[in-house]
């Protein structure tokens, strides 16, 4: 991949807009529907700046996600104010602060794991600080595991439209795509698991979703990207590739 951030507006090929952007202040928990917001380096800031890390769980993985405890995706987290917010939850059994004994018992009751709040300035990403899903493939693994068409489901940062193909957003890895003022390069298809089969609200499970990610387009469903230049991103904003 050539990687120039300075490449001008026009060598780029207009291919979409950016319908939603959304970023997760705890992993696992709700996401927060933004109209805009400035992207650095390290990608939408607050995205999964904080985590559960499981007790006595060593493993390049630690984390207590949606997949051990699924009442986390009925969790809304509460942002504060300042740089570095103090972080409230809202949970079906109440409020809590988010790193307090209350919460951490509370965890303890629905899932029988010990956990431990973990924050990380860069976030807590999976792979990368960056994803993208175009509606078409939220659209096709929807209507063939029979669920609603609801883009939170797949917890991505950006989703944009790229008409009637599904996957079509995999042809971008390789290649700069310029999103607003941001630029970002595409380097992976993302490999999808149990989390996509978890409903948004009730985060009830429904496998038929992860199944149909593996027919369609063997496990993947939209992708990850770096940020090469930090800038502004707006819902409405121009998609562009290089």
């Amino acid at each position: 991949m050539i990687l120039d951030p300075s490449w001008p507006l026009a060598q780029t090929t207009h291919v979409s807009r950016l319908l939603h952007i959304t970023r997760y202040p705890v992993k696992s928990m709700r996401g927060e529907e933004l109209e805009s917001i400035a992207v650095g380096f390290h990608g939408l800031p607050l995205d999964r700046s904080f985590a559960f890390v499981q007790e006595g769980v060593h493993t390049p993985f630690p984390w207590l996600t949606g997949r051990e405890c699924p009442q986390l995706l009925q969790c809304t987290p509460i942002v504060g104010e300042g740089g570095w917010p103090a972080m409230r939850v809202h949970s079906p059994a109440g409020e809590f602060e988010l790193g307090s004994p209350e919460f951490a018992a509370q965890l303890h009751s629905w899932t029988g794991r010990g956990a431990v709040l973990h924050s990380d300035y860069r976030g807590c990403q999976d792979v990368a600080y960056v994803s993208v899903i175009s509606t078409a493939t939220v659209r096709a693994l929807s209507e063939a595991a029979g669920v609603p068409v609801d883009h939170r489901r797949f917890r991505m940062n950006f989703v944009v439209d790229l008409g009637d193909t599904p996957f079509a957003e995999k042809a971008w890895v390789g290649r700069q795509v310029r999103l607003g003022g941001v630029v970002i390069a595409v380097h992976e298809q993302d490999r999808r698991c149990q989390m996509i089969t978890l409903d948004p609200e009730s985060g009830a499970s429904t496998p038929a979703v992860l199944k149909a990610a593996g027919e369609l387009n063997g496990v993947y469903a939209g992708v990850y990207g770096s940020v090469l230049v930090p800038g502004e991103v707006r819902v409405g904003d121009a998609v562009a590739i290089a």
